[in-house]
């Protein structure tokens, strides 16, 4: 049963009204930092509020580790995504039921997670993208959608966690200086591009949480907000949930963002616009705040109302044996259940962008292949950040052993340093190279693991990259990968080029030079195995791109520019060298003509359209359906077109199927220059395809998507 208007929030909200009523005003005060104290008398237990789910239950030990977020979105598969995120959300139940019996009330041990982050990868230098679903608001939406229901579940009364949206608002970049930075934003872009998900999350995800990021919004902190927390958030949307600070962001109030004038204020600043939870100590100041006059009790009600109407629909408060949940065993974590979809996962998630016929591969007619690159045999290379324990990794390198096994000769070398010009600091530079070009010159193919890790892409403070704070300076490769990279294309062997990164990167040479190359993300703990079943034609790549590929970074605009103009698919005016929304197969598909139901609407009808697709390749596959509208005769600059419906479908060798999209008058609307929604009469075009309508994806395809006219009238 959908959990979706079966809550009864008025319920909620008057039982965490009574619950708070019985607290003294030191005890509501003491629940508003994320390890809360527990109040024996009321039989409120501690808890720490502080837990990570981003693709897998996160530094709580063994979990099932699945593919990075940016791997998950280029699935294009909501449904299957929604699977993960209730294998997530098992585990996490699991973990926690085992931690309780324990008396373990730890941070990262608990039921509040905070995943998803929804923010748009709007550009690729940014180090935390990989934690997201991409550039697109559209796919953002559906993918974060469907993370929360599959994390939240779907029983009348109680979620099965609690998942959060974050970070609210217009936050991607720069990492080194989030604390200070305010990121000047039209209301034009606000509303078509960085609020358009967090409002689905919100209004049919019923997302439980809204985290709140550390830089500026117009002037305004996003974490004491009154623009977004107050008048969007909860006044336009109907946001009912609680709302979480980023770790340590209230001090910037007058630290960076210097907006008040110590921490007193800066505490004020955040309950008066409703920010319940601290993550971080400042809120040891409420009862000082409140003292000098600067809130009120009722302040302080409204915001500890929240967090136990979510510990209520925890089932927290209730006798252990009412919440279905709570019975959940510690064996159902990291089961071989869910290590099948972690592989399955692995595999859709991957993108092949380049295939001369390479691959898939012959086992049968190589005798030696050479493994080489610094990402080939790296567990980093394969989880990404925010990430679990897995009990098992299976490196690239692994995976082509497990698959040959003694049947094809298979030879490693590092190859080169991930970043620096040697691995041993006593030897020359390039000390690993000969050793690659020697195992390279005796293969039948070469494979070639090249890319980053979360130590050269991430948060601030977490990377080893200290001179851009997580960010990447540009989109090339690091020199010394370069350096490897041009020597193997050299040799005359076939070579295949392995991309493990969370973002774009410019691959010119691989391109040009290569003969396949492959984008496997942070593939998960199984995606070594993942990779080598791809290669050897044992599944059929399935995965698209949720970025661009730019050419060079030097056509992006500035980092710290806001606007939308010349960024992504949507915007964007060069060619790209991989466009979002590509991604090729071992199978190719067959499209009919688009048939509308209707060639003129009004604005209070639907457009229904659908299209046949088929199968003509000699394998089983999946294609990704991939809808588009553009608006011929917009009054105000909108996008190039617009990604509006996506379908994952797999089809066996020479089988067709109809599928049928709905597009609603909220898909024809567009924003206008004060943030508004509206409807105008005029032509559009839908292209529906298995991937963009653009030129560039039908140089690299061979097939143009279909398109059809109509009108609103």
């Amino acid at each position: 049963m959908e959990r979706d208007n079966v809550i009864d929030e008025n319920d909620v909200e008057k039982k965490a009204t009574d619950f708070v009523s019985q607290m003294t005003l030191e005890e509501k005060a003491a629940q508003m930092l994320y390890y809360s104290k527990g109040i024996e008398r009321l039989g409120l237990k501690d808890y720490c509020w502080g837990n990570e789910a981003l693709h897998g239950v996160a530094r709580a030990g063994v979990a099932t580790v699945f593919p990075q977020a940016i791997g998950l979105a280029a699935m294009f598969d909501d449904e299957t995504l929604k699977k993960v995120a209730d294998v997530i959300s098992t585990e996490a139940r699991a973990k926690y039921n085992a931690f309780q019996k324990q008396g373990d009330y730890d941070i990262y041990k608990g039921l509040t997670f905070w995943a998803p982050n929804i923010n748009i990868f709007r550009d690729p230098r940014w180090g935390r993208g990989h934690e997201t679903y991409g550039e697109d608001p559209y796919l953002t939406a559906r993918c974060g959608v469907a993370f929360v229901k599959g994390l939240q579940g779907e029983h009348p009364v109680y979620l099965k966690v609690a998942a959060c949206a974050k970070h609210f608002a217009v936050h991607s970049g720069p990492e080194a200086k989030r604390h200070s930075f305010n990121a000047i934003v039209s209301k034009k872009d606000l509303y078509e591009t960085y609020l358009p998900a967090f409002e689905a999350l919100v209004k049919e995800g019923k997302v439980e949480a809204v985290m709140g990021a550390y830089n500026r919004v117009n002037g305004e902190p996003c974490c004491g907000s009154k623009t977004l927390l107050r008048d969007i958030l909860r006044d336009q949307w109907g946001f009912t949930g609680h709302i979480v600070s980023d770790c340590w962001a209230i001090k910037d109030f007058h630290e960076g963002h210097q907006v008040t004038n110590n921490a007193i204020e800066s505490v004020a600043l955040a309950v008066k616009n409703g920010l319940a939870l601290n993550c971080g100590n400042l809120y040891a100041y409420l009862l000082t705040a409140m003292n000098d006059g600067l809130i009120d009790e009722s302040d302080i009600d409204e915001c500890v109302i929240a967090l136990m109407k979510t510990r209520i629909k925890l089932g927290m408060l209730d006798e252990e044996e009412k919440v279905p949940y709570n019975s959940i065993p510690y064996e159902k974590n990291d089961c071989k259940e869910h290590k099948h979809l972690n592989l399955l996962t692995a595999k859709k998630s991957m993108v092949l962008l380049k295939n001369d016929g390479l691959l898939p591969l012959n086992k049968n007619t190589i005798k030696n292949i050479a493994v080489i690159g610094p990402n080939a045999n790296s567990r980093k290379a394969l989880i990404g950040n925010y990430h679990g324990t897995a009990s098992r990794y299976i490196t690239a390198l692994e995976g082509i052993q497990d698959y040959l096994g003694d049947e094809v000769k298979v030879t490693y070398a590092e190859g080169c340093h991930l970043f620096a010009d040697r691995t041993e600091p006593c030897a020359r530079a390039n000390d690993r190279i000969d050793e690659a070009k020697m195992i390279g010159s005796a293969a039948d193919v070469i494979l070639i693991c090249t890319g980053l890790d979360e130590t050269l892409e991430g948060e601030e403070g977490d990377t080893g990259n200290a001179y851009s704070s997580g960010d990447k300076n540009d989109l090339n490769f690091p020199m010394s990968q370069q350096q490897l990279l041009e020597e193997m294309l050299t040799l005359g062997k076939p070579v295949i080029v392995s991309l493990f990164a969370g973002s774009a990167l410019a691959v010119h040479s691989a391109n040009e030079k290569a003969n396949a190359v492959i984008a496997c993300w942070y593939p998960g703990a199984m995606g070594g195995k993942a990779l080598a079943e791809i290669l050897f034609g044992d599944f059929s790549p399935c995965g698209r791109l949720p970025v661009t590929f730019y050419r060079t970074s030097e056509e992006l605009p500035d980092i710290e520019d806001y606007s939308m103009e010349n960024r992504t698919y949507r915007y964007m005016k060069n060619e790209p060298l991989y466009p979002f929304g590509f991604g090729l197969s071992y199978s190719n598909f067959e499209y009919s003509d688009i048939h509308l139901n209707k060639h003129k609407i009004t604005d209070k009808e639907n457009l229904e359209c659908c299209v046949w697709v088929k199968n003509i390749g000699k394998m089983i596959a999946s294609e990704v359906v991939q809808l588009y509208l553009k608006d011929d005769e917009a009054s105000v600059r909108v996008p190039v077109w617009s990604l509006k419906r996506f379908k994952c479908i797999e089809l066996k060798q020479n089988e067709m199927v109809q599928i049928k999209f709905q597009l609603t008058k909220e898909d024809m609307a567009l924003i206008n220059h004060d943030g508004k929604f509206i409807l105008e009469k005029g032509k559009f075009t839908l292209y529906i395809g298995g991937s963009q309508p653009d030129q560039r994806s039908f140089h690299l395809t061979g097939n143009a998507v279909k398109k059809a006219k109509f009108e609103m009238v």
